[in-house]
C-alpha cells in the first residue's frame, strides 16, 4: 500500500501553517500600500523604509544592554533540544511505518501529507540546531559543535563545513551587493531579460515553485542566487573559490559525510523500495529545504530593507539589514530562528534559547533600526516576490551607494 501510494503521489504536499497575530506599524502600512495600489509604484513609497544612516549606537552598547547570561552556552541544554527533536522525529517515523502504511484509502491520502508536514517541520528544527553548531553557539567546545553539526547536517544532505564557511561569510558581509554570499539582489542592468516575462501571477507562482523545491540544492551545487565569482563555485568542491586553503581539508570531510549518507539511503532504497524512502524521508526533506529557502529569503528580502555597495557598506548597517518574521507556532518549532534574526546577526554565537530575551533587551536601543513584519509567511513570500524584483539607488538621492528594491521593470 505504501509503495503504491508513493509511486502515484510523488509530488508531496506542504501544508501551510499560519503565523501568529503579532503586528507592528509596518504591517498596517504595507496593507494600506496594497489597498491603495502601492504595488504598482516602482519605489513602493507607502512602505516605511528602514534607516540607511549610520546608527547612533555601537555594537558594544547593544551587548551591554543584554543580560550576561544570554551569552553563556550550556552543553546540557543544547543537547536537550537535539534529544527533543530527534525523539519527535522518531515518533513520527514510528507512526508512519507502523500505522499509516497499513491504512486503507482514502485515509492514507490524508495521513501521509500530515506526516510529511509534521516531520518536515521537526527536521527543519534539527537543521536549525546544526546551524547553531556552525556558529559555535551550541557549546563551549568547538569539536563538539562540529561533530554534532556534521552528523545532523549530513543526515539532511547538507555539507556541514562547506555551508558553515560560506554562511559565516554571509554574516560578515550581510547587505553588501559586492560581498554577501546568498540572496544577493541584482541591479536592473544585471537582471536577465527573460525575467520580465515572469513578472505576473503565473510567472511568480512558477518561479516560487522552482525556488522552494530546487533552490537549496541549486545553491549548493551551482551557487545559484549566491555571490558571483570569477569561476565555477560549488559547495562540494574543496578547491572552489568559496573556500580558502585552510578550509579545504574540512570540505573533504563534509563531502565524506554526504557520500556516507547517500550510500546509506541507497541501501535503504534497495531494501525497502524507492517509494518507501521517498515517502518516509524524501518528501519531509523537500519540506525542510522549502522552509530553509523561505526563512532565509524572507529574512533578507523586504521592500523596507536597504542594500549597500562598497562605498556605503559597513558591518553594523549590513547586520541590521534584516527583518524578524512571525511564523506562529512554528517560531518555537524552528527554535526562534524566524523571529530573532536581527539579534542573531548581531551576536551569532549566542544560543538560540537566549535570543528572545536578547531581542527584548536591545529593541529599545535599536528603535527604528529594528525591523519586524508579522505578515503570515505564506503571504509575505508572495508579496516579496512581487515587490522585490531588483535594487537601484534613488535617483534624487546623493547617496548613490544605497540601493532599494523596485517592483516594476
Amino acid at each position: 500500500m505504501l509503495r503504491r501510494f508513493c509511486d502515484g503521489k510523488l509530488g508531496g504536499a506542504l501544508i501551510a501553517m499560519g503565523a501568529g497575530g503579532r503586528r507592528n506599524v509596518l504591517d498596517s502600512k504595507l496593507g494600506n500600500a496594497e489597498e491603495n495600489g502601492g504595488a504598482a509604484n516602482t519605489t513602493t513609497p507607502t512602505i516605511p523604509r528602514a534607516p540607511k544612516s549610520k546608527p547612533p549606537f555601537t555594537l558594544g552598547q547593544l551587548k551591554n544592554a543584554i543580560p550576561p547570561h544570554c551569552f553563556k552556552r550550556s552543553l546540557l541544554r543544547s543537547f536537550s533540544y537535539v534529544v527533543y527533536d530527534t525523539a519527535l522525529a522518531s515518533l513520527f517515523y514510528y507512526i508512519a511505518t507502523r500505522y499509516i502504511s497499513s491504512l486503507p484509502s482514502p485515509y492514507s491520502y490524508i495521513a501521509w501529507p500530515v506526516y510529511w508536514a509534521f516531520q518536515g517541520c521537526i527536521l527543519t528544527g534539527v537543521w536549525v540546531i546544526a546551524h547553531e553548531c556552525g556558529h559555535h553557539a551550541f557549546s563551549d567546545y568547538q569539536w563538539v559543535d562540529d561533530l554534532v553539526g556534521l552528523v545532523l547536517h549530513s543526515f539532511l544532505l547538507v555539507p556541514y563545513f562547506s555551508w558553515k564557511y560560506s554562511h559565516r561569510r554571509h554574516h560578515s558581509n550581510t547587505g553588501s551587493l559586492d560581498r554577501d554570499e546568498v540572496f544577493v539582489p541584482k541591479t536592473k542592468a544585471k537582471v536577465p531579460w527573460y525575467n520580465t516575462y515572469f513578472n505576473n501571477p503565473p510567472g511568480r507562482l512558477g518561479s516560487l515553485f522552482v525556488t522552494l523545491t530546487l533552490g537549496w540544492p541549486l545553491y549548493l551545487l551551482f551557487n545559484v542566487s549566491g555571490r558571483p565569482y570569477d569561476r565555477f563555485a560549488c559547495h562540494y568542491d574543496p578547491y572552489g573559490p568559496i573556500f580558502t586553503d585552510r578550509e579545504r581539508a574540512q570540505i573533504y570531510i563534509s563531502d565524506v559525510g554526504i557520500v556516507a549518507m547517500t550510500y546509506f539511503l541507497c541501501k535503504v532504497a534497495m531494501a525497502k523500495g524507492l517509494g518507501w524512502l521517498v515517502c518516509i524521508y524524501g518528501v519531509p526533506l523537500l519540506i525542510v529545504n522549502a522552509f530553509l529557502v523561505t526563512i532565509t529569503y524572507l529574512q533578507h528580502t523586504h521592500p523596507a530593507l536597504p542594500h549597500y555597495d562598497s562605498a556605503e557598506w559597513d558591518w553594523l548597517r549590513g547586520a541590521l539589514s534584516t527583518v524578524d518574521r512571525d511564523y506562529g507556532i512554528l517560531n518555537k518549532v524552528f527554535h526562534n530562528i524566524t523571529d530573532t534574526h536581527v539579534a542573531h546577526h548581531l551576536f551569532s554565537t549566542m544560543p538560540h534559547y537566549h535570543a528572545m530575551e536578547a531581542t527584548k533587551a536591545i529593541k529599545p536601543i535599536l528603535g527604528e533600526y529594528y525591523q519586524f513584519d508579522g505578515t503570515p509567511f505564506y503571504k509575505a513570500i508572495w508579496r516579496e516576490a512581487k515587490e522585490c524584483l531588483y535594487v537601484e539607488p534613488d535617483e534624487d538621492s546623493p547617496e548613490k551607494g544605497v540601493f532599494w528594491y523596485r517592483n516594476r521593470f
